[in-house]
């Protein structure tokens, strides 16, 4: 434990043994008495400052009667009878006509800038866009400012501070205050959210404290303190540095995952939410689902890339795996580096400067880089907040060279290519780095098409990133040998839970059979977010699952529609109930959701599409072309939306009209590969069956794996009598999809003639 809890049996004076006491949250005041010295790092630290009712002493912007002028709207900050306002523009709701006034409910955030929240009815907190730099002036700050200051964000766009993505009750809420409950009711479109305290407390990362508390004015504790979960993943260890190396090994390997990064994750992750009853002391995918490395989110080689936090990056590193966490280098209470302000004071701790600090190492004069500037690239979000990315990687000039990642070796040395600095960090060292083993290269090849075996061979590299594994599991594509099932079978049973949800996503897509042979697993996984995966995986076929399994997955559809009910004011909610409802043959209620999704999000394409299909599905044609004419008159250039109404037109009857938006979503998305395999097809269909292989052919050059081009391609061919040439591009599917038995019987009808 750590060393304050030995503080804890002078609490207060002895009193009698307390009986059982029910968890609950008391209040960091609570702890002040006796944990005199955490309770001082953590007054003014960003926890306990995260979020606070504005008044003199909190808000720290210009309220002076200032005014801020954001692509013609213009906004003023002033003071009222002690209250802070801003009048800014009509929300596009009321019967007034410009600029409206608004009350400063709260502070929000502290350092590098601070936002404002604004009540409005139906309990919602919306978030100003307009928020106070506090960097110093000479660095740019003491100044207002927008989020988006490249993006004229007008009212009824989401991203619009009234809108849904600056919704406080949702979107900040439970990672700036302590024990929130969401507490959103659909049928009134209302929030009740509450919170035991204003701000991250102490209970925030330690749980509800009332059993610790009566334990230590009994002066009797149990085992556990009266805490529901123990943060000291330590567990008695030490760091001692091997003179060998300079680098320092853990005096005992981690037996058990380590629990900070999964409880610090909560919020230093980007995740959504599964449930607003946390249970402390669980993995993070318990309460939560943590994204993968995902496109638009993370590089290939997983660089943080959008604004991802820090629990994905810190997963992929070799630190974690050696068993460093949070603590380690974090005060928790202070929320400052361990050692100071210096980060190289940080790294000390485990890496011998006189190794790692010195020329041979970095290649650079001495104290002229510190350790964060090669390892820990930084990237600015909201603006002006620079953040570190914490896989603390090597520099892999290499992978810039060939996958297009960026590399901190030119961001400072601009002037030069990824080619000299890789031939530099050979120099230095010797060694190519080219050599090293990564799961860049396999992720980059999924994300271009077809790699399933170069993804397999990542998904069984044990030595590997067990979310870049998980990633490569989400990334296998149709069509799958049995060998590649049998694969994600296994995975739905492996030791991470990211692995195993991310294989429950790829089994939604098996074949009912091969659902029926995996007998429900994971639908009783001790993990809720594996859970609600098996629940989406095997609600088109539990009517096939054998008794146990059923009741199993009559269980976790429950938790399944709990957790999409809890933020069923969000868009990808409704859709996902309707999702669920769809699997489960429930066509009207899957319909009444999807309109719930688009009353919430008109611009939703996805929800759109598949709400269009299934009016096809359900015969409604006419209203299905309707819906998807509605969503191109709102997001004219939607490759998505074109393609889905090329696809009915053709369907009903009126394939000139049908080829031309076909043709129009090919032409506004060229890497979409299924687009240009659909409008070749359609080609081929209406007779145009020259320019159709024209088109797949030059599609085949651009998406290399993909089967579909491929397989199109060649039976036109051999339809054409261009047999040969056929034969060519068939030897090439057999090589990569050798367990497609259409393959291999159109190889020996080809060699035949």
């Amino acid at each position: 434990m750590p060393a304050a809890l030995c503080l804890l049996a002078a609490c207060s004076r002895p009193e009698a043994p307390p009986a059982d006491v029910t968890p609950a949250f008391v209040g960091s005041e609570q702890c002040r008495s006796c944990h005199v010295e955490a309770y001082g790092d953590w007054v003014g630290s960003h926890h306990q400052l995260a979020m606070q009712p504005a008044n003199a002493e909190t808000v720290l912007g210009d309220f002076s009667g200032v005014r801020f002028d954001y692509f013609g709207v213009e906004s003023r900050f002033y003071r009222r009878d002690g209250d802070y306002y801003v009048s800014t523009e009509d929300v596009g709701k009321g019967p007034v006509d410009g600029p409206q006034e608004f009350r400063i409910a709260y502070t929000f955030g502290v350092e590098p800038l601070q936002q404002y929240l604004i009540e409005f009815p139906g309990g919602r907190l919306q978030t100003l866009p307009y928020s106070w730099d506090l960097r110093p002036a000479s660095d740019g700050g003491q100044r207002w400012f927008h989020i988006y200051p490249g993006d004229a964000v007008a009212p009824g766009d989401g991203l619009h501070w009234t809108g849904r993505e600056q919704n406080w009750n949702y979107m900040c809420a439970e990672c700036h205050s302590t024990d929130v409950r969401l507490g959103y009711d659909e049928l009134t479109d209302r929030f009740d959210t509450r919170y035991s305290e204003v701000s991250v407390g102490c209970e925030a990362c330690h749980g509800p404290g009332a059993r610790h508390v009566a334990q230590a004015n009994a002066g009797e504790f149990e085992a556990d303190y009266g805490l529901l979960v123990d943060l000291d993943d330590r567990d008695g260890a030490f760091w001692q540095m091997d003179p060998a190396t300079g680098v320092a090994v853990r005096s005992e390997a981690r037996s058990e995952p380590p629990l900070q990064p999964e409880a610090c994750g909560r919020c230093h992750a980007r995740r959504g939410i599964l449930t607003d009853a946390y249970e402390y002391g669980q993995p993070l995918a318990h309460t939560h689902r943590p994204a993968l490395l995902d496109e638009g989110l993370y590089f290939a080689d997983g660089q943080i890339l959008d604004e991802v936090f820090v629990y994905g990056s810190f997963l992929q590193s070799r630190m974690y795996e050696a068993g460093v966490s949070c603590t380690d280098c974090h005060d928790p209470h202070s929320n400052k580096l361990v050692t100071g302000d210096d980060p190289n004071a940080v790294c000390a701790q485990c890496h011998a400067p006189a190794v790692f600090q010195a020329t041979g190492h970095h290649g650079h004069p001495p104290e002229t880089v510190a350790c964060v500037d090669c390892h820990m690239a930084d990237r600015t979000y909201m603006v002006v907040d620079d953040r570190r990315d914490h896989s603390f990687r090597v520099p892999r000039p290499d992978l810039s060279a060939s996958l297009g990642v960026p590399n901190v070796c030119n961001d400072c040395h601009d002037d030069r290519d990824a080619d000299w600095a890789a031939a530099a960090i050979v120099a230095w060292h010797g060694t190519d780095a080219r050599t090293r083993p990564e799961f860049a290269s396999a992720l980059d090849a999924g994300r271009d098409g077809h790699a399933n075996e170069t993804l397999l061979a990542l998904v069984g590299d044990a030595d590997q990133p067990g979310i870049a594994r998980a990633t490569a599991l989400s990334l296998l594509r149709s069509p799958m040998s049995a060998r590649h099932m049998t694969a994600v079978e296994a995975a739905v049973a492996d030791p991470d839970p990211l692995l195993r949800m991310a294989a429950l996503r790829v089994v939604r897509g098996f074949p009912a059979e091969a659902k029926s042979r995996l007998g429900g697993a994971g639908l009783a996984d001790p993990v809720r977010g594996v859970r609600l995966e098996a629940a989406l995986a095997y609600a088109g076929v539990h009517d096939l699952l054998p008794a146990g399994p059923a009741r199993a997955f009559g269980q976790a559809e429950r938790e399944l529609r709990a957790s999409l009910a809890l933020t069923a004011n969000r868009p990808e909610s409704q859709a996902g109930l309707a999702g669920l409802e769809l699997s489960l043959g429930n066509w009207q209620a899957a319909l009444d959701r999807y309109q719930r999704a688009l009353a919430m999000e008109p611009r939703a394409v996805v929800t759109r599409v598949n709400f269009a299909d299934l009016l096809r599905g359900t015969g409604d044609e006419s209203r299905a072309e309707t819906v998807l004419r509605e969503g191109i008159a709102l997001v004219e250039a939607d490759a998505a939306l074109r393609h889905a109404l090329g696809l009915l037109l053709v369907r009903t009857g009126r394939p000139d009209e049908g080829l031309e938006q076909l043709e129009m979503a090919a032409d506004a998305e060229p890497g979409n590969a299924r687009y240009l395999y659909v409008l070749g097809v359609a080609l081929n269909s209406m007779g145009s069956t020259d320019a159709a292989i024209e088109l797949l052919a030059r599609g085949r050059e651009r998406f290399a794996g993909d089967f579909d081009i491929a397989w199109a391609l060649a039976t036109m061919l051999r339809d054409q009598g261009e047999s040969v040439r056929a034969l060519g591009i068939v030897d090439g599917l057999v090589e990569r999809f050798p367990y497609v038995p259409e393959v291999t019987v159109l190889q020996d009808s080809l060699r035949a003639h």
